[in-house]
């Protein structure tokens, strides 16, 4: 059968070009999986990074995946590649089978593309159209930042987006709240926490666009973060609220709903601990413990990157170089390499198991099955130490969950519902 054969023919004459019409014009950028085929730059990405496609192979993916709801016969396909040109279907088969490898899939799983024998192709692969995702993004205002005045008159920078119910996240260093809205690590967790929630974040003291300067004040005293929560909470008026504790923010949020119960609606613990690594029993976390303060105060100014990585694979052993190169960056800008040696140590020397048992609001524990930074023993400790808390093991390697792992979603929707918006 020769091209001009295969070549279909509108009422009027004219090509019916598939790949325009097909095209989503919003972003050009489809989700599969751990992929990302953006069809703007003609570029074909994995965990953010670049993957060399020939031009062909990349055109056989987005055909697939712009007409996915149905088969692909070989001819259309070879007529939208090659046009008028005679090419033969080995040729065509050659290029689906690098497509598929490129995707991580072959011939005998077709997870992503399946071969319907005499009749074409389909493509069937885990796919997220981004205009949603990203059409949502664009129209969240910019972040109006927000200054409440703490204990030593430490100014606390505070951003919020989103309405509804209020969930306050308890500060954790690595973060700036006028940039995190953007950034690939905590970009989704400001936008999806925000679309059913009023979503209030705030830098730690010594980090962000908080006060920076530490000087005299005693950072393991577990307190000073509590009054840090109620400053804030204060500042906004606000007289119930559900409390997000991450990392090292979860034994403050503890701290604080033990002791202001009547305040926390709902508490939230992921990826945290009731006991730093110097109170665990155990001498080699006391000794990693020990390494770690060590490399984050020298770590942070050296130019040498592989001190950042360190830290940055804890937190994000999945991420592609791209996401690991902005959380290098985010590390260095978030704070001084002195007091990210002072936090690290602070949080080290934690240890709120008798709070923990005293909590009385409902409690949602979930931790990450593989987490490295904090070991998921250690989640599964803490929802046995406060009455009645409910444990939800998710599993992900991340300690930050990335937008694309499969448990970020299943924790947004176990948020939604644990605090009745869902």
């Amino acid at each position: 059968m020769t091209s001009s054969k295969r070549r279909r023919i509108r009422s009027d004459g004219s090509h019916d070009g598939g790949l325009d019409r097909a095209r989503n014009p919003a972003t050009g950028i489809y989700r599969i999986g751990d992929y990302e085929l953006d069809v703007s730059r003609v570029e074909l990405r994995r965990k953010g990074d670049p993957i060399p496609t020939p031009p062909l192979v990349f055109k056989v993916v987005q055909y697939l995946v712009e007409n996915r709801d149905r088969v692909v016969p070989k001819g259309e396909l070879l007529d939208e590649l090659w046009g008028h040109r005679f090419v033969s279907e080995s040729t065509l088969a050659t290029r689906v089978k690098t497509a598929r490898k490129l995707l991580g899939d072959d011939g005998q799983a077709q997870r992503m593309i399946r071969t319907v024998h005499g009749r074409g192709y389909q493509f069937v692969g885990p796919l997220e159209d981004a205009a949603d995702a990203e059409g949502e993004e664009a129209r969240m205002p910019p972040v109006a930042v927000q200054f409440a005045t703490a204990r030593a008159g430490v100014r606390l920078a505070i951003g919020s987006t989103g309405s509804g119910p209020p969930l306050l996240k308890v500060a954790n260093w690595m973060t700036h709240v006028d940039r995190d809205a953007d950034s690939p690590i905590w970009g989704h967790w400001v936008r999806d926490l925000s679309r059913h929630h009023r979503f209030i974040r705030y830098d730690a003291r010594g980090c962000g666009l908080s006060d920076r300067d530490l000087a005299g004040i005693a950072l393991n005293d577990l307190d000073l973060w509590v009054d840090d929560i109620a400053c804030v909470a204060d500042f906004l008026e606000l007289e119930r609220f559900a409390l997000l504790g991450l990392s090292q923010g979860g034994p403050v949020a503890i701290a604080f709903a033990a002791r202001y119960p009547d305040r926390v609606s709902h508490l939230i613990l992921h990826g945290t601990y009731a006991q730093g690594m110097n109170n665990r029993g155990d001498p080699q976390q006391v000794a990693q413990a020990s390494l770690q303060v060590a490399l984050a105060k020298f770590g942070w100014a050296s130019e040498d990157s592989r001190f950042l990585e360190l830290f940055t694979r804890q937190f994000i052993p999945d991420a592609g170089q791209m996401e690991r190169s902005w959380f290098n960056e985010l590390q260095k800008t978030s704070c001084t390499g002195e007091t990210a040696a002072q936090l690290e140590a602070a949080m080290h020397d934690a240890d709120v198991r008798e709070l923990a048992a005293s909590v009385s609001v409902p409690v949602l524990v979930t931790h990450g099955s593989d987490d490295v930074a904090v070991p998921f023993e250690q989640g599964r400790l803490l929802a046995g130490l406060i009455p009645n808390a409910t444990f939800l093991p998710l599993q992900c390697a991340n300690h930050v969950m990335l937008e694309r792992d499969p448990a970020w979603l299943e924790f947004v929707a176990a948020v939604d519902r644990f605090t009745g918006v869902g």
